[in-house]
């Protein structure tokens, strides 16, 4: 059995004076983030967190979150974070349907959860984790950790250490249940593959609500980095963060990598230090990759592919094999090979093992996957069976072993890096009283891979416009997820004998001139 726990306190006990942590003037040695980690979790104790108590954060990256994500388990408890682009009806789901009763909250969200309070009627404490004066509502961090330091109380294996939402196929997020195991075993399982090195100064710029970023803060424990700290993604912040700190060793989306290598300024920094970048989440343009590679000559290329279900690393293509000519050419347009520990197959409709070449839906088991859904039985079963993972995913494996995305099975949009379900933003559109009927697909875009495009048949006599149709989104769903575009039409949507909207006919169009359906 894994912990979260056993991996600080190993760093503690064989590397006790490396860095562990530095936000801003703060930072820490790996002994001095044990007890650290171990007072907060004294003073959740002392909030009555327990066994399996969910504790949830809403907040920018920091040291403190990474505190959180390790103080939390040490108490007993489950790490929830909340996604910071979600609209307020969405974090009240959220928040209520894990059964949060402490949150974490920083200034940049304080007000938001504020005027939320009376909506979440489980949650019991409110904590401040930003310097500043503290919300009349929150207790401030420092007397959260003004407390003895405890033991760990031993949560390990299959015990839930984190509760990771992602979007619904029925418009309802899905709370994934990931164990110790499955992160301390996924953390594993990539750092041979991404040749991750105990003392990596690691940046943080990538959100750390995202189960990517969770998966770089885990291989750092597992080999010993040290992990520098920024609130969000900035190019110019970035720069600036690499070039100060000597960074080695970052998890970035290809929609920052393009700002970063595009951006007027890069000349001006000296980014040499980098050394291994890790991207993800969503593809990758080849005039993209070509550029990074050109200005980031001594950094090393690995493209991740995954979900949360899978904690969330499933392949890898190695740095190696970015490369357009010579032998090792040829796979770019893939999304790597399985890791260590994970069967990856493809499979028909009937469940049956497809050989290579052929198309079907991409599944694996392995140690890494979820222990299931919140509260979800029936989600869960649907998505494991006879212990395979249904990815959703349409793809198919070649002669190398090489896993190709060719389109998805569940109805979602990747848009910079997000997961957009089609049936969260249609929930949302169906609210307006102008729509008849509507439809929401991905189209291709340039700069954040797919679009947010949404078909709308008003009720007759009836007139919507798309700015009207998208502020009425912006209310109920993040900003992300609303349209960013809206095709109107008089005509019925087409429908199959069944009576579901035949999206793939809506969308052939726009993808007409592609190579295959997603990008």
């Amino acid at each position: 059995m894994f912990s979260m726990s056993q991996c600080i306190k190993r760093l503690g006990q064989i590397d006790g004076d490396r860095i562990a942590t530095v936000d801003g003037d703060r930072t820490q040695t790996w002994s001095q983030f044990n007890e650290s980690v171990a007072r907060m979790a004294g003073g959740l104790q002392r909030l009555g967190v327990g066994a399996d108590t969910t504790v949830a954060i809403l907040a920018f990256n920091s040291d403190r979150y990474f505190e959180f994500m390790f103080a939390v388990p040490w108490a007993g408890g489950v790490f929830q974070p909340v996604n910071t682009r979600l609209a307020g009806p969405e974090v009240v789901y959220w928040i209520n349907d894990s059964a949060a009763r402490v949150v974490f909250v920083d200034t940049s969200f304080a007000l938001l959860v504020e005027s939320l309070r009376d909506q979440m009627p489980g949650v019991e404490h409110y904590v401040f984790v930003d310097e500043g004066e503290t919300p009349s509502f929150c207790m401030p961090y420092a007397d959260l950790v003004d407390a003895d330091p405890i033991a760990d109380t031993g949560r390990s294996g299959e015990d839930i250490a984190g509760l990771f939402y992602t979007g619904g196929t029925t418009g309802r997020s899905k709370g994934v249940m990931l164990t110790h195991n499955n992160l301390v075993v996924n953390a594993m399982q990539g750092v041979p593959l991404m040749d991750c090195q105990p003392g990596d100064r690691i940046l943080h710029v990538a959100p750390m609500f995202h189960i990517a970023d969770a998966c770089v803060c885990m291989t750092s424990v597992v080999v010993g980095g040290s992990n520098y700290f920024l609130p969000n993604f900035e190019p110019v912040r970035t720069m600036q963060g690499i070039q100060e700190y000597q960074i080695e060793r970052m998890v970035l989306v290809p929609t920052m990598i393009n700002m970063l290598v595009n951006h007027p300024s890069i000349g001006d920094y000296d980014l040499s230090s980098l050394r291994a970048a890790l991207y993800g989440a969503s593809p990758m343009p080849e005039a993209v990759i070509k550029k990074a590679i050109k200005e980031l000559p001594k950094a090393k290329f690995y493209q991740a592919y995954g979900q949360t279900e899978a904690a969330p690393l499933v392949t890898v293509l190695a740095w190696e094999r970015h490369v357009f000519e010579g032998p090792l050419a040829g796979k770019m347009k893939s999304a790597g090979q399985a890791a260590p520990g994970i069967d990856l197959i493809i499979m028909d409709e009937s469940g049956h093992e497809l050989p290579p070449g052929q198309v079907g839906e991409v599944c694996l088991r392995g140690p890494n996957v979820m222990k299931g859904y919140r509260n979800m039985q029936e989600q869960t079963a649907a998505t494991i069976v006879d212990g395979w993972l249904h990815t959703g995913d349409g793809g198919f494996i070649d002669e190398d072993g090489f896993l190709f995305i060719v389109d998805r099975v569940k109805d979602m949009i990747i848009s910079g890096g997000e997961n957009v379900y089609s049936a969260e933003v249609e929930n949302a559109i169906y609210q307006h009283t102008g729509v008849n009927q509507c439809a929401v697909i991905g189209i291709p875009h340039e700069k954040w891979g797919e679009q947010v495009h949404a078909i709308v048949v008003p009720h007759t006599g009836k007139t919507i416009t798309e700015a009207e149709l998208i502020s009425h989104c912006k209310a109920l769903i993040a900003g992300f997820k609303c349209p960013r575009s809206v095709r109107f039409q008089a005509e019925p949507l087409p429908l199959s004998g069944a009576g579901k909207i035949l999206k793939t006919e809506l969308r052939k169009p726009y993808w007409a001139d592609g190579e295959r359906n997603v990008n």
